[in-house]
């Protein structure tokens, strides 16, 4: 089906190619003939009728069929004929050369449309103004010896009426048409045709001198007659004017006067009419502007109205409002002050209760407690001292060595080995021990320990070393 439509657009577009190659157009100006188709019948001016195998298309455009028929044009345009006959012989024997004009065309009707493309088609506008040119030549030679000079001169319309009607025949047989003729000049090498103006010349001339000078005297006396006539009209028509001239001087200063009377009365009616204008204009602004001033207060008014509303709503209510906020929040701190300060008081009654409380039962506490250590070391003895001097012995020690602990570097000088020397001085000073404790606690450990019994003594130190003191708590001890 596509190809089929592509078939078909294709002939489509085929057919309009070739309408468009070979559909021909002519102008107004010109005849297509078209040969080589169907023969047709046309008829004549006579009536008969022909067969012939073209057809005539006058304007416009035809479809030509290609390769069947042909096309040529053949012009319809006007063509100018210049014309010079020389050595034409006239009726009276004078040699003369003439000079002529003509136009010439196909004619307008189909018959002579066909006659012309039968004779003129292949030649065009040349063929045709050739011919023509040939043909109107001879009609016009034969006319010019058919007249005289005079004639010929005289009736130019008549020559070129009598060419027009003989060539015009031949023309029609050729399809053509003959539409003006007119000489243009004519003059012969003779003289004659200057010799016939001679005699007509001198007459003239002599009849143009007397004219000349009938005319100079008729000016002359017409010209004095005139300037008599025309000084006295001059005279008079002065007269006239300086009489004019002073009734219009008159006139004119009694018109001047009238109008410098109007003048002033308009001049003083429009300085009473201006200063009346002018009072009225001042009450006018008196008036508006007293009306601008009460305005002006109206609207202070309004504006002063407008800035107390503006101030009671922009900082009296604001501050009004300020003051109550204050107030509200004065007593609502105030009474938030007086409940903390309850709040406080009931705390510090309930926290110094606490404490005192507390401190009761601390007391209580550190009261049994002393008393209980009053009871253990009244039952503690001499074995409970001894086993706390024995306790805290290595504890002094300790911290006497422990600064020697810290240095990294020690120079001894002096004799002897350094580190027993170092080691001899810890053991005085841990012998010094004694003695300081002594002095801070006014207890002389010395003669206390040598107090003591021995057996005692070791038997304590024996059950130091193996109880702890929970155990020795358990233990009675000894007296």
């Amino acid at each position: 089906m596509l190809i089929l439509w592509i078939i078909v657009g294709a002939l489509a577009v085929g057919i309009v190619l070739l309408w468009a190659l070979n559909y021909r157009k002519v102008g107004p100006n010109e005849a297509l003939i078209i040969s080589g188709g169907a023969r047709r019948t046309v008829v004549q001016p006579d009536g008969t009728k022909r067969t012939v195998g073209y057809r005539v298309q006058i304007g416009g455009g035809t479809f030509v069929m290609p390769l069947v028929e042909k096309a040529q044009v053949l012009p319809l345009d006007i063509f100018s004929l210049s014309l010079k006959t020389e050595g034409v012989l006239t009726a009276h024997g004078v040699v003369v050369t003439a000079e002529a004009q003509g136009q010439v065309r196909v004619a307008d009707d189909e018959h002579s449309t066909r006659l012309a493309a039968q004779q003129f088609l292949a030649t065009g506008a040349e063929g045709i103004k050739s011919v023509a040119k040939e043909v109107l030549e001879g009609h016009f030679r034969a006319m010019l010896g058919t007249m005289s000079v005079e004639e010929t001169y005289q009736q130019r319309e008549r020559l070129a009426s009598e060419v027009k009607r003989a060539a015009s025949e031949d023309f029609a047989r050729m399809g053509l048409a003959l539409l003006s003729c007119a000489l243009k000049d004519i003059t012969d090498k003779q003289g004659y045709i200057e010799a016939l103006g001679a005699p007509k010349i001198a007459q003239v001339k002599r009849d143009a001198a007397v004219a000349q000078a009938e005319t100079e005297k008729d000016a002359a006396i017409k010209s004095a007659v005139a300037r008599k006539d025309g000084d006295i009209a001059r005279l008079a028509a002065e007269t006239e004017v300086a009489q004019a001239s002073r009734d219009f001087e008159a006139s004119r200063a009694e018109f001047q006067a009238a109008v410098n009377q109007k003048r002033a009365a308009a001049d003083i009616a429009y300085e009473l009419e201006r200063m009346k204008v002018t009072q009225q204009l001042r009450k006018e602004e008196a008036a508006v502007k007293m009306i601008e001033k009460e305005k002006a207060i109206e609207l202070e008014a309004r504006e002063i109205e407008r800035r107390e509303k503006e101030l009671e709503a922009t900082v009296k209510k604001p501050a009004e409002a300020m003051a109550f906020q204050a107030k509200i929040e004065a007593e609502a701190e105030a009474y938030r002050n007086e409940l903390e300060a309850k709040g406080k008081a009931a705390g510090t009654r309930l926290h110094g209760a606490a404490e005192a409380e507390a401190l009761a039962a601390r007391g209580e506490a550190e009261a049994r407690a002393m008393l209980k250590k009053a009871e253990s070391w009244s039952r503690y003895n001499h074995a409970a001292v001894y086993e706390t001097i024995m306790q805290t012995m290595p504890e002094l020690a300790r911290a006497v060595s422990e600064p020697l602990s810290k240095v990294e570097k020690i120079v001894l000088v002096g004799e002897g080995a350094g580190a027993s020397k170092i080691t001899g001085q810890v053991a005085s000073v841990v012998a010094q021990l004694p003695a300081i404790i002594e002095s801070i606690t006014g207890t002389d450990i010395k003669t206390f320990l040598e107090g003591l019994p021995r057996s005692k003594a070791g038997e304590v130190r024996e059950k130091g070393s193996r109880k702890t003191p929970e155990s020795r708590d358990k233990e009675p001890l000894l007296d």
